[in-house]
């Protein structure tokens, strides 16, 4: 790890030190690059005396950590939109997210007139045993008063090692004395995929994020869905709609449950050597039954991945708006106790060779939504080439659409066209359709 941190903080500095000691005639091979050399190190002396003057006569004593956390930040801000420095806290909850699972009491909170209020407790929980509600307030954490906590601190207290003791004091609507209830905490796990039975004869899967248990959670969302429905099953809609993506195994994985053979992505870094491929193995879990995958603006990443590949090997239809358009691969490189830096590292491609960065996945269908007057005009998400800084393309660069979904199943324009057109195809002979068509 220690190795890795030194690499990544002497770039600037290391990188040239290297070349002159492992190539001194590559390094002194021309002008131009001794030259470059130089300039790089006057930079570095800049940076160097800038530092100590704002450490000298700044109008109060600064916080030296934290001029270097900002210089750091500067630097790969930067680069592009999603290159960033997360210090050790960040890098805890980044950890938190992607991994799937914490040690946790199992409740939902949002701040609420300068409270915290439960928006409901996950069942099997230790939140759901201990009989936690919604619209329960709470006021205090082991004796000490929330007031003055940010919904983040809040968060950070209730969480922690499992089988730890935390006692919630708790207002409840219909009792005078508050309640104080004793929780122990457990492991809890962020479900990124739910699913149902439409009618009887269609599997709705909604995947929310790509953690560290999506695919597990989707195997056994197709399993639970095939032995409900039997024989009656049509098919699957995969729900993709404002999942900003997440780990890139994940995203392989998922494109794999529904392919039997070929590609699913590839990544092209700097150098040639660094470009991977990644195929199918043979085994579809849906067993060939059609796939209709929705997507719109707020549909990023590995949700691009997993429609890009669907889409390029013609096993699903792709249905909804534009997405997002962010084609690039991030790292996350530990830095010991310092946090981590996210750096991108490459672009990825779908099967067909297509870089959808600054582009996003075009629907097969385009369905939009009908949005609300009081809705209009705050839907449309900028998309990758709204972003400052974004990677270029090289192609005529367009992303972004609408990411309004309707919190009413009757209204969701995008869903129930996919149901009608699940029960419309009569055998898989013609699915999905091979030319994009639009739906206003």
């Amino acid at each position: 790890m220690r190795k890795v941190s030194l690499i990544l903080f002497g770039a600037v500095i290391g990188a040239s030190a290297a070349g002159m000691a492992l190539q001194p005639r590559a390094f002194f091979g021309s002008v131009a690059e001794a030259a470059g050399a130089a300039d790089t190190y006057r930079q570095l002396n800049l940076f160097g005396d800038v530092f100590e003057r704002v450490r000298a006569d700044y109008v109060e004593k600064p916080d030296d950590a934290k001029l270097v956390e900002s210089a750091i930040n500067g630097m790969l801000s930067g680069l592009d939109p999603h290159s960033s420095y997360m210090d050790a806290k960040a890098f805890k909850e980044m950890r938190t997210n992607t991994d799937g699972e914490f040690g946790g009491l199992g409740i939902k909170v949002q701040m609420f007139e300068n409270a915290i209020r439960v928006e409901g407790a996950i069942d099997d929980t230790p939140a759901a045993r201990a009989g936690i509600r919604a619209k329960d307030v709470i006021t205090k954490l082991d004796g000490e008063p929330v007031d003055g906590l940010s919904l983040e601190q809040a968060v950070d207290k209730m969480r922690g090692p499992v089988n730890t003791p935390i006692t919630l004091t708790i207002q409840r609507e219909g009792q005078e004395k508050p309640l104080e209830v004793k929780i122990v905490r457990d492991k809890i796990k962020l479900d990124s995929v739910k699913w149902e039975l439409a009618g009887d004869d269609i599997g709705y899967i909604r995947v929310s994020q790509f953690n560290a248990t999506t695919f597990e959670g989707l195997s056994k969302a197709i399993d639970q869905i095939s032995d409900k429905a039997g024989d009656k099953l049509k098919g699957y809609v995969v729900d993709l709609r404002n999942n900003p993506g997440g780990l890139l195994d994940q995203a392989i994985a998922v494109s794999d449950a529904f392919l039997e053979r070929g590609e699913i992505v590839s990544t092209r870094g700097r150098n040639p050597d660094e470009s991977q491929r990644f195929n199918a193995r043979s085994g579809d879990l849906a067993k060939g039954k059609p796939v209709i995958v929705l997507i719109n603006g707020g549909s990023a990443s590995a949700s691009e991945i997993v429609a890009g590949a669907l889409q390029d090997q013609k096993r699903a239809t792709i249905l909804g708006t534009r997405s997002f358009g962010k084609g690039s691969v991030q790292t996350i490189i530990p830095l010991g106790t310092a946090g981590a830096i996210r750096l991108t590292t490459a672009r990825y491609y779908t099967p067909s060779g297509k870089s959808i960065q600054a582009k996003g996945i075009m629907p097969d269908i385009e369905v939009g939504q009908d949005i609300p007057d009081d809705v209009k005009g705050k839907d449309e998400t900028k998309g990758e080439a709204g972003l400052k800084g974004h990677l270029k393309n090289g192609e005529q660069e367009q992303s972004g659409s609408s990411a309004y979904i309707p919190p009413e199943r009757k209204d969701d324009k995008q869903l129930n066209y996919a149901f009608d057109l699940m029960h419309g195809i009569q055998s898989n002979a013609n699915f999905p359709p091979q030319n994009k068509t639009s739906a206003n």
